[in-house]
């Protein structure tokens, strides 16, 4: 049923239904929004992870854990749709303020910067009564021009970036600058004892404990764990010691084992092939192998880090006696990242290497994931963050999309695995349903899935039901359980394949040539789609780690010249005194 159509007969029940529903208590619920960065599908201990997240996984257990959950594979488009419920072109976000190409400027739907009436779940329950606050990263657009103090948050306190050290102010970016943290729309400093996880959890409490305690409130606690610069406290990095020594290779396969026997997948999964610039584990020396599993040891500390401050809150909530009455979601924002911190070309290397030094990294493996540091797990490893899917962030593929969602609260059935068909989306009318809030289906791009929630139903979306998803030419469309999809340059190969989910959600078996009429059904869907939403439409070669790589190599040049002009100098004076030395040698032996 086309979205539209289901919107118009759903919006004269839609206020009935959430007076009507479990989730709509007398007294209305408290709403706690946690939100990772970059975890994979089976990151959390529930979804089969190595790392220890104990209180995600009670929470799974007494709520639902959903293993068809999906968001958009690059962050800012994420956290918009997650706070509007609108397509991210709808909200001006068609991609990340690093990767928009010059054709793209020029359309409403990548502006980077959000109409000054742009409505969000904290206005809208900032509106009905709600206490609204966030804390952690925003990076949603452009930088200072869209802070959640002009929409609809009482208190934030929130770094403006795609990502930055969980110690100071130091960028992940060569050639960036300091980024940029606020509290109340005001430029802010940090405390010299920060770290993300415990001072953002902090920040958070201060605000609940601060509001009116007759008033419900709406957390958004968005967390910087486990974006790049993975890090973390020793004391947590050292309880993974020969966790990964296995290496990403096993490990990848071990996951996948783990979803199927936790029922996250059908039995008929089968993994992907890596792609052909993945390393093996076993080309590596043993001392790579050592760096490379304290890499992924730096994430998993880091993730339970996250966890136990994620305990302190709910504890604390608890002990004031509000926990009872609050729906607590956790998911992440997009698949796992795959960047590095070094490269293959050795004289790239050793410039990076210098520009680290410039800007004061300690990127040492005695250092690895400590103040100062800048760690990465890369592509191999977030494959396995990623299993048993395909490929990972900044990709369309199941990898880039699927992450993990668990939902807990009064009114949620303690259901097991949830296998509805979820976007993210779908979570801002979720929750103004939970809260008895009203709003208008159709101006919405997701739907409720409060029926899902309350036992009422065990499908979110019926099979004839789509939604449409693009960032950067990384495209698809979801009907039930069939995915059109493109996935984009480097490592996609920008062709449009059509998969069964049911049986393959690893995507290996591409079955347009099977259902041709499915597939041109579907490729036409999604052009509307494209076109309702004002989609731009990339050619193949304008893939967004290219624009991005574009714009880093500008800024670092812009930058460094002074350094790369002396050092260039400095080459070209040893040339010339090497030539007369040479020349100086020459005329005595002849001599």
């Amino acid at each position: 049923m086309n979205r539209h159509i289901r919107a118009a007969l759903v919006a004269s029940a839609a206020s009935v239904l959430a007076a009507s529903s479990a989730l709509a208590q007398e007294t209305s619920p408290n709403i706690l929004v946690v939100l990772f960065d970059d975890v994979g599908f089976t990151g959390f201990g529930a979804y089969g992870g190595d790392a220890q997240t104990p209180r995600i996984d009670a929470l799974a257990q007494s709520g639902a854990l959903f293993s068809r959950y999906y968001t958009s594979p690059f962050c800012g488009p994420s956290r918009a749709m997650l706070m509007t419920g609108q397509d991210n072109h709808q909200t001006g976000m068609g991609t990340l303020v690093e990767t928009v190409t010059p054709g793209q400027r020029e359309l409403p739907g990548y502006s980077m910067i959000w109409d000054e009436g742009q409505e969000t779940i904290a206005s809208r329950l900032s509106q009905a009564g709600y206490r609204t606050y966030v804390s952690g990263k925003w990076g949603i657009g452009a930088k200072g021009a869209n802070l959640p103090n002009r929409f609809g948050f009482d208190r934030s306190y929130v770094m403006d970036s795609t990502g930055g050290s969980n110690y100071d102010h130091s960028h992940y970016l060569p050639g960036y600058p300091d980024v940029s943290w606020y509290e109340d729309g005001e430029p802010v400093r940090l405390p010299e004892d920060f770290y993300s996880s415990r001072s953002l959890v902090d920040q958070m409490i201060g605000y609940i404990d601060g509001g009116d305690p007759d008033q419900p409130f709406f957390g958004f606690l968005s967390l910087q764990a486990v974006h790049i610069p993975v890090q973390a406290p020793l004391e947590f990095i050292e309880r993974y010691d020969g966790v990964f020594d296995a290496g990403w290779d096993v490990m990848r396969e071990e996951r996948w084992r783990r979803a199927i026997d936790l029922g996250l997948v059908p039995d008929t999964t089968t993994l992907a092939p890596v792609h052909e610039d993945h390393r093996a584990w076993d080309d590596l020396t043993p001392e790579e192998q050592q760096i490379a599993a304290r890499e992924m040891q730096v994430n998993a500390g880091m993730l339970e880090a996250a966890d136990y401050h994620i305990g302190r809150l709910l504890d604390h909530l608890e002990e004031t006696g509000q926990l009872e009455n609050t729906i607590v979601v956790v998911t992440s924002d997009n698949g796992p990242e795959a960047g590095v911190t070094h490269l293959d070309n050795p004289i790239a290397d050793l410039a990076l290497d210098g520009i680290h030094l410039l800007e004061g990294y300690d990127t040492s493996p005695d250092n690895m994931g400590l103040p100062g540091s800048l760690t990465a797990i890369g592509p191999e490893w977030a494959s396995v963050s990623a299993s048993p899917f395909n490929l990972y962030k900044f990709y369309s593929s199941e990898g880039g999309l699927r992450v993990p969602l668990v939902i807990d609260g009064p009114g949620i059935e303690a259901s097991g695995v949830q296998e509805g068909i979820v976007h993210v989306t779908d979570l801002m009318p979720t929750l103004l349903d939970a809260a008895g809030v009203a709003y208008d289906p159709g101006a919405i791009y997701g739907q409720s899935m409060m029926p899902l929630l309350s036992g009422e139903t065990d499908e979110a979306r019926g099979p004839e039901d789509s939604f449409g998803v693009e960032v950067s030419g990384n495209a698809a469309l979801y009907r039930g359980n069939w995915k059109l999809v493109r996935t984009a340059l480097p490592r996609g190969d920008f062709t449009w394949r059509l998969f069964d989910l049911s049986v393959d959600p690893g995507e290996t078996t591409d079955v347009a040539d099977e259902q041709p009429e499915l597939f041109a059904e579907m490729r036409a869907e999604y052009d509307a789609y494209s076109e309702e939403t004002g989609v731009l439409d990339l050619s193949r070669e304008d893939y967004a780690e290219k624009q991005l790589f574009a714009n880093l190599v500008e800024r670092t040049i812009g930058t460094y010249w002074p350094y790369l002009a002396g050092l260039l100098l400095l080459l070209l004076l040893s040339i010339v005194a090497l030539y007369r030395l040479f020349r100086l040698m020459t005329r005595r032996r002849a001599a």
